[in-house]
C-alpha cells in the first residue's frame, strides 16, 4: 500500500474483507465494536488516498484530489489519534490499566486538536514522493507532535491486558519509529499503510483472542 494508487486500491479491498470478518464476531464481544470497526475505517482511508494519487497524477480533477487530501488527513490527524486509544479504553475492564489508558485518550485528544488547528491555519499539501505521498500542513514542532501521536496511538495498547493487543502495540511502536525516521514528511502515508496491514491482528484477536488477563506489570 501507499506505493501507488493501485496498491491502495488492493489494500482497501483486502482490509474491507478483514473488517467484515472482524465485525462478524461483535455479538460475542459487544465492547469491541469500536476496535472491530477500525479495519473497515482504514480500508476506506486507503480508498480515499487512491484519489489523492489520481489527483496528483491528473487522472481526476484537482478539486477531487484536494478534497481527498483533506479527507485523508482529517482521518489520519484528527480521528485516529483519539479513536485508537479510545477503542482500547472501551474494551479494558475497570482498574488501573483502564485509568492509565484514559491518559492516552487525553493525549490523543490534544494531538488531534493540535493537528486540526494546524490544518485549518496552514496550507494542506500533498506531493508525490519516493514510493509514497508526502503530506504537509505547515506544522511547527513536527517531531514533537509526531512523538506524541505515536505515544497516543501505540501507548494504550502497550498497557492493554490483552496479549495480542499488547504485541500489536509493541510492533507498531517499532515500525512507526522506523517510518518516521525514514520519511517524516511521508509519515502519514507510510504509517497508515502499515497500520492498515497490521489491522489483520484486530480480526485475529476478535476471532481467536483470549479473554482479558492480567500480565506481569512490567510496564506499570
Amino acid at each position: 500500500m501507499c506505493f501507488s494508487a493501485q496498491a491502495d486500491l488492493v489494500g482497501g479491498v483486502v482490509l474491507g474483507a478483514i473488517g467484515f470478518d472482524a465485525l462478524r464476531h461483535i455479538p460475542q464481544r459487544p465492547r469491541h465494536r469500536a476496535l472491530a470497526a477500525l479495519p473497515l475505517l482504514l480500508a476506506a482511508h486507503q480508498f480515499v488516498e487512491t484519489f489523492v494519487w489520481w489527483g496528483l497524477q491528473g487522472h481526476v480533477s484537482s478539486a477531487v484530489g484536494d478534497l481527498a487530501t483533506w479527507l485523508y488527513l482529517l482521518f489520519a490527524f484528527w480521528v485516529l489519534p483519539i479513536y485508537v486509544p479510545l477503542a482500547v479504553f472501551l474494551i479494558e475492564p475497570p482498574g488501573r490499566r483502564r485509568r492509565i489508558i484514559a491518559g492516552f485518550v487525553g493525549l490523543g485528544a490534544i494531538v488531534s486538536t493540535t493537528l486540526l488547528l494546524a490544518m485549518l491555519d496552514g496550507s494542506v499539501t500533498a506531493t508525490l514522493g519516493d514510493h509514497h505521498l508526502s503530506y504537509g500542513i505547515g506544522l511547527h514542532a513536527g517531531f514533537a507532535v509526531t512523538a506524541c501521536y505515536v505515544a497516543a496511538t501505540c501507548g494504550a495498547m502497550l498497557f492493554s491486558g490483552y496479549r495480542q493487543l499488547f504485541l500489536f502495540g509493541l510492533v507498531n511502536l517499532v515500525a512507526i519509529a522506523v517510518l518516521a525516521r525514514l520519511a517524516i514528511s511521508g509519515f502519514a502515508s507510510l504509517w497508515c499503510a502499515w497500520a492498515a496491514v497490521t489491522a489483520a491482528v484486530i480480526a485475529l484477536h476478535l476471532r481467536h483472542g483470549e479473554t482479558h488477563r492480567s500480565r506481569i506489570d512490567v510496564l506499570i
